[in-house]
């Protein structure tokens, strides 16, 4: 493990929390330079799956033992989360698509399906961009590829959309804006992570007990340490390169499944038909941001009849 494991209590450690996903394993490889851990279970065709902030790879805990019933699944935490490695740089989404591809290649794939949430989104997009020919299908929840839209979000929200829960009309997501900020957030939640977690749950989920007391001190652990929030600042701080990129991405021309909460539906019906050819967008309108803690029977129903067809 990195050195930043020492940080993570035991309870919290991926040897504990392997222990509630049956027939499921940690492991560890060194791809692109850096070491990534993942966690690997079921047998059949291979599904990679991609989490996001703040999160790590047991944000997929409550859909994993359903999905490895039909597939090979591979939950991987990305360059800069969990116990997989936090290098200085690489945290552009190409960057960490090839962190992917490396350990596909690894593991001896010709294809694989990627399913990715939030900033596991954006880096399952760049995936299929960068390598459409080892993508059989792809899935993003509540997250897409980084376009010249985010220079449209506002540093002041509207009139009366700024209230306890996110407004899915008028989303106001300012810690967008923070995570750019380079040497302070660190200096703020270092050791109280938990703070900003905790707000944020609350404010873009509709039912925030859905995400337990015990999965929200998983994820204050892994992200309590100034070499952690430093990493999973980056995925944000990258965004500029990101953009650029999508400037030169040919459209995408395999399956595609965008699934998206209050929050992020609409966003993504008007964005992902500029990018896909192939395309179906479904709205779980009575869930918040995290699909998976909130709705993860309704998150199955149409990621494995998609995965299936």
């Amino acid at each position: 493990m990195n050195k930043n494991s020492n940080v993570i209590s035991d309870q919290y450690s991926d040897s504990e929390l392997i222990k509630n996903l049956p027939g499921f394993e940690n492991k560890y490889t060194t791809v692109n330079g850096i070491k990534l851990h993942y966690v690997e279970g079921g047998a059949g065709k291979p599904l990679i799956c991609l989490p996001g902030w703040p999160q790590t790879w047991y944000s997929f805990q409550s859909v994993a033992m359903q999905l490895a019933k039909e597939y090979r699944v591979i939950i991987i935490d990305l360059r800069g989360m969990g116990t997989s490695e936090k290098p200085e740089s690489g945290y552009d989404k190409k960057t960490m698509a090839a962190d992917i591809h490396q350990l596909v290649l690894q593991l001896g794939f010709d294809k694989v399906s990627l399913i990715g949430h939030d900033i596991g989104g954006m880096v399952a997009m760049s995936f299929a961009f960068n390598f459409p020919e080892f993508t059989e299908k792809l899935i993003v929840l509540d997250g897409s590829h980084p376009s010249e839209g985010m220079y449209q979000m506002p540093l002041i929200p509207s009139p009366g959309t700024f209230n306890e829960k996110m407004d899915g009309e008028m989303p106001y997501a300012w810690w967008m804006g923070f995570n750019q900020v380079k040497g302070l957030p660190e200096q703020l939640l270092e050791g109280r992570f938990h703070l900003l977690q905790d707000w944020l749950f609350n404010y873009v989920m509709i039912d925030e007990n859905k995400m337990t007391e015990f999965e929200r001190a998983v994820y204050a652990a892994a992200y309590n340490d100034k070499e952690s929030i430093q990493s999973s600042n980056a995925w944000y701080q990258t965004f500029h390169q990101d953009i650029e990129d999508s400037k030169h991405y040919p459209q995408l021309t395999m399956p595609v499944l965008g699934i998206g909460s209050y929050i992020s539906y609409n966003y993504m019906n008007y964005g992902l038909p500029f990018v896909a050819t192939d395309l179906k967008v479904v709205g779980i309108m009575d869930s918040g941001h995290y699909l998976f803690e909130e709705k993860p029977q309704e998150v199955l129903d149409v990621v494995l009849p998609f995965l299936a067809s």
